[in-house]
């Protein structure tokens, strides 16, 4: 992780929050990892990343010690709400390197299936930036619907940023408990890469 956001700290950076001193290193990583899995097992988020396949190779990133592929993107759930809300926030960031070839696209589609199918949530939020296109793009690719505007929404890159808010909905209509809503999810489904 502290890799893929040293790599990426210039292309990512307009979209995020500021960072911590020890942001891009090894110990805060593993401070986020150790939490993450806290609230894994809490049911509060869900916190995944990507990697390519075996045998794609990442164009920019250094060779690594490791057998596994290099992080090349993050895909969470977070805010994950139970009783009547039945909600989450859905975020995301991709390596430079890796924009414009559908990626992105694949994971959310997974990590929506997670949150609709086995989480039974009934409402995933995005926010982004108005001039953040890419993230239109995808979100409205997912089947994503513009809510609202809001100003000053998120201190971002320095300042107060106004964001869209999206949100994908469960269109089954069933009943809920405490647990999450009873039934199957339906939801556009999106295409693997081979």
């Amino acid at each position: 992780m502290a890799d893929y956001c040293r790599r990426n700290s210039e292309h990512l950076g307009p979209w995020e929050p500021a960072r911590p001193l020890d942001y891009y290193g090894r110990h805060f990583w593993i401070r986020q990892l150790r939490a993450a899995q806290e609230e894994f097992h809490a049911g509060q988020s869900l916190r995944t990343v990507l990697r390519l396949r075996e045998g794609e190779v990442h164009p920019g990133a250094p060779p690594s010690h490791s057998a596994s592929q290099p992080i090349i993107g993050v895909a969470n759930l977070s805010q994950i709400v139970r009783g009547a809300f039945q909600s989450a926030v859905i975020g995301y960031s991709l390596d430079e390197a890796m924009v414009g070839r559908g990626y992105m696209a694949e994971a959310l589609g997974r990590v929506l299936q997670y949150a609709f199918e086995d989480l039974r949530l009934h409402r995933v939020m995005a926010a982004y930036r108005p001039e953040n296109d890419r993230s239109s793009a995808v979100l409205e690719r997912l089947g994503f619907v513009k809510e609202g505007f809001a100003r000053d929404y998120l201190f971002i890159d320095g300042a107060w940023r106004d964001h869209v808010l999206t949100s994908l909905i469960r269109t089954d209509h069933t009943e809920v408990d405490a647990r999450g809503p009873r039934g199957t999810a339906s939801m556009r489904s999106v295409q693997s890469r081979p």
